[in-house]
């Protein structure tokens, strides 16, 4: 078992990577959460520099290699934000909904097109990189918040195939289809191939 750390303080994000590695490697890799003071500051000017930030970091503090992901929405009609700034961009869950419909109050349904990103980079203890996926998913963004699961923006970005959103999404659908999911099976297979 190859034990990984996760950049992260989010236990959800630590519970949904965990869920996904079930469905594509059971019983390969093993993340762990950061202990201790991890804080980082996330200061580059891509995702992928973000989250190497957080690797390095994470892999400093824990000995082990570290992944860290820098997830972020991109909407078309607001020239790609929140995007980097997608974590800070409101206090909390609910104020970032709230901004978000309200700066795209006026855009019409057509021109409600977004996507979401996630950047994974793979960082060893001494700091050097090891390996980076991005996974995307495209979509619209609703008029109004609807579905129980997911966090952050899930609520608000609608998937025209499946006709729901990523809220709506059981854990299974959004374990295969995410952009979470589609960064983190290529780094699975790189993990397993590279580091067993």
């Amino acid at each position: 078992m190859i034990k990984i750390a996760l950049g992260t303080t989010n236990p959800h994000k630590l519970e949904e990577i965990n869920a996904m590695l079930k469905e594509i490697h059971p019983d390969s890799v093993e993340f762990v959460l950061v202990k201790g003071n991890f804080d980082p500051i996330e200061n580059g000017k891509t995702f992928e520099e973000n989250s190497y930030i957080k690797a390095a970091e994470a892999s400093k503090i824990m000995g082990i290699p570290a992944l860290a992901d820098d997830t972020g929405l991109c909407v078309d009609a607001l020239n790609g934000r929140p995007g980097l700034y997608s974590a800070r961009y409101a206090p909390d869950q609910q104020s970032k909904i709230k901004k978000l419909l309200g700066e795209m109050e006026n855009i019409e349904k057509d021109k409600r097109t977004a996507h979401f990103v996630c950047t994974m980079t793979l960082v060893a203890p001494d700091g050097s990189k090891l390996h980076t996926s991005v996974g995307k998913i495209n979509g619209n963004i609703t008029y109004a918040p609807s579905g129980e699961h997911g966090f952050g923006y899930d609520p608000l970005f609608f998937i025209p195939e499946l006709n729901k959103t990523m809220a709506d999404m059981t854990l299974e659908e959004k374990n295969t289809l995410s952009h979470r999911a589609r960064a983190l099976k290529p780094m699975v297979k790189w993990i397993i191939e590279n580091l067993a």
